[in-house]
């Protein structure tokens, strides 16, 4: 029997889908030499998260093949320029399928493989061949949810508190678009493209952390704002029952048939399946694993962690990451790096409104007003606040005197004993994968002052602890080991390019933004979880069902996380799951469990490989 050609087509939105393609990938490509396919990964992720299966022989071709939902931040959503970058790519849908269906004939594709494109699936019945599925949730499910009545709100209170940028189109950085539910009679025709588009997939594989894929199953249905209790945010008690039912025993839609004509092997009317997936997740490195005191040591050593803080007996470590994005900083033309003042600090410093200070989410007008001082009046002119499409490329700093930037997160504040009394600060551009349109990045306003008796945080919950921050890039890691850092003491900053499978199994806690990436690596490692809330995402709630059932999940509000009062949030994960991740520590270490996921994943495979064979039947050998 020849062996057969995939096109995994995998969305952009995110690492999350990138690292966890890559992954099944890997096991595809590691079956034995006679049912070993060929892939061709397509996708507007960059080639480098793909590196595992490019390695083992999986081919990596760029192409725009799906919306992305636009985020202004970290865990904000901005939903009228999500439904305007879907309305530009159905615009230009026609064009992009006829693209995909002739590339798919052009390689003799026998499957597209789909995480979570809809546009792949639309191309494979265009092409005249099946299509499979391997998601989580599906994006109908999450365009349909911009309507949802609940508000991603900004305290009204917090205008006051903002400084125009200087001579720039930009607004501030809490003048962000407001969150206003988008309507549903807009919303529902374009997602029914979404949607149609994903009825075209033969075959569901389902991941866990999963929310209702409409697509597949008949109930329940779109708009998907109506799985979710307005006043609990939680998903209805139906839609968690049918969520924890078999997938096989769910009614589905029936099959879409091929277009006419099409090829003889394509006019069979073949079930539709849904079957349940185990976890898909990048395993830990196999030699030298972390789990042992040498691998531990020798990836702590590389990141440049002293040997003081290697015996995870005496020291904890809170991992700190909101996923993939990278930061650069926008600057004035002739303008350089900007180094520490000497001035000598009183007192911490908020950021004042910095996205939404309120712990969680609330109907319009419902917006808790958390303790923060006015900060003293000050003209744009005294702080200039620079362009966003500067040709000056400069490495940004990890932190201010009184704030921490993490990668892909708006500042969190620094506790400290001092605070500048007048600073300029440069703001990081945050560069989604694929990249967010031009023009949404914001500017902040820094130049708080504080009230040291109103200001009682801690980021880490003892002298016990250090934390590792990740996602920086190249110049910024080299310029962490420089004095001029200002980074809190026990911080430590991984490069980029650090394995993060490796760096979640090193942690005590993490802390991040809710996706399935991280939290399929936390499950994995029974690593807690400390997450920020993205409440406009619906993939949450599969997320956070999938962490009560199988992890440690607790929540940190917004407010909380950008004051830097870190501590009560990772104590609580902490002695929630400790017991779990020292017993997770001492059998890896001894090699116990460590080939459960790869076997698991080396199953799929071959169910995937078996499916696609019975598809083409004797038509294959032709």
């Amino acid at each position: 029997m020849p062996p057969l050609t995939f096109a995994y087509y995998c969305s952009g939105h995110g690492y999350g889908h990138a690292t966890r393609v890559s992954a099944f990938a890997s096991h595809l490509l590691s079956l034995p030499s006679e049912d070993r396919p060929t892939i061709y990964i397509t996708s507007s992720a960059p080639k480098h998260v793909f590196a595992e299966s490019i390695a083992l022989g999986a081919l990596y071709r760029y192409a725009e093949i799906d919306p992305i939902i636009v985020q202004p931040l970290a865990y904000r959503v901005d939903r009228q320029k999500s439904v305007d970058v879907l309305k530009s790519f159905l615009d230009r849908k026609d064009t992009i399928l006829d693209l995909e269906r002739q590339w798919l004939e052009d390689i003799k594709a026998h499957a597209v493989l789909s995480d979570a494109a809809f546009m792949g699936c639309l191309a494979a019945k265009a092409a005249g061949i099946p299509s499979i599925l391997i998601t989580n949730f599906t994006f109908d499910s999450v365009y349909s949810y911009l309507s949802t009545p609940l508000l991603d709100a900004l305290s009204p209170t917090h205008h006051d508190h903002l400084s125009p940028t200087s001579g720039s189109h930009h607004n501030g950085c809490l003048d962000l678009v407001p969150d206003v539910p988008v309507p549903i009679c807009e919303l529902e025709p374009l997602v029914e493209h979404i949607f149609v588009g994903y009825r075209c997939a033969d075959i569901l594989f389902l991941l866990p952390g999963c929310i209702p894929i409409p697509s597949f199953f008949v109930q329940p249905s779109l708009p998907s704002q109506d799985w979710v209790d307005v006043c609990s945010n939680e998903f209805h008690s139906e839609v968690i029952e049918c969520l924890l039912r078999k997938p096989s025993t769910c009614p589905l839609h029936p099959s879409i048939p091929f277009p006419t004509p099409s090829p003889p092997h394509a006019k069979r009317s073949i079930p539709r399946t849904a079957i349940q997936a185990p976890l898909i997740v990048r395993p830990p490195t196999s030699t030298t694993s972390v789990y042992t005191p040498e691998g531990r040591s020798r990836l702590l050593s590389s990141i440049g962690v002293p040997h003081d803080f290697h015996d995870p007996t005496r020291t904890k470590i809170l991992i700190v990451s909101f996923g993939g994005q990278v930061f650069r900083t926008p600057s004035r033309p002739s303008s350089r790096r900007h180094s520490r003042s000497a001035t000598p600090e009183m007192s911490p410093t908020h950021v004042n409104g910095i996205a939404n200070a309120i712990p969680e989410m609330h109907l319009l007008p419902l917006v808790r007003e958390p303790k923060i001082s006015s900060p003293q009046a000050s003209s744009s002119a005294d702080h200039p606040l620079s362009h966003a499409d500067s040709h000056e490329d400069i490495a940004p700093r990890l932190a201010t005197p009184s704030h921490i930037w993490i990668p892909g997160a708006p500042p969190a504040s620094k506790p400290s004993l001092t605070r500048h009394s007048s600073a300029e600060f440069r703001i990081p551009e945050v560069a989604t994968i694929p990249p967010t349109p031009s023009g949404l990045i914001e500017a902040f306003d820094l130049n708080a002052g504080g009230d040291e008796s109103e200001l009682d945080t801690r980021l880490l919950p003892d002298s016990s602890w250090i934390a590792i921050v990740c996602g920086v890039s190249k110049d910024q890691w080299h310029g962490s080991h420089d004095k001029d850092t200002g980074l809190p003491d026990g911080f430590f900053v991984a490069p980029r390019d650090v394995y993060m499978p490796d760096l979640t199994a090193v942690g005590d806690v993490l802390l991040g933004k809710l996706g399935y990436g991280t939290v399929s690596e936390c499950v994995d490692a029974c690593t807690p979880f400390v997450y920020v809330s993205r409440p406009l995402f619906i993939e949450e709630h599969g997320l956070r069902l999938l962490l009560s059932r199988e992890g440690v999940g607790v929540e940190l509000s917004r407010y909380l996380y950008e004051a830097g009062d870190w501590a009560s949030g990772v104590e609580e994960a902490w002695n929630r799951g400790k017991a779990l991740k020292a017993k997770k520590r001492i059998d890896a270490a001894n090699g116990i469990g460590m080939d459960k996921r790869k076997t698991e994943g080396l199953d799929m495979a071959q169910q995937v490989v078996r499916w696609t064979q019975d598809w083409w039947g004797s038509h294959l050998s032709n």
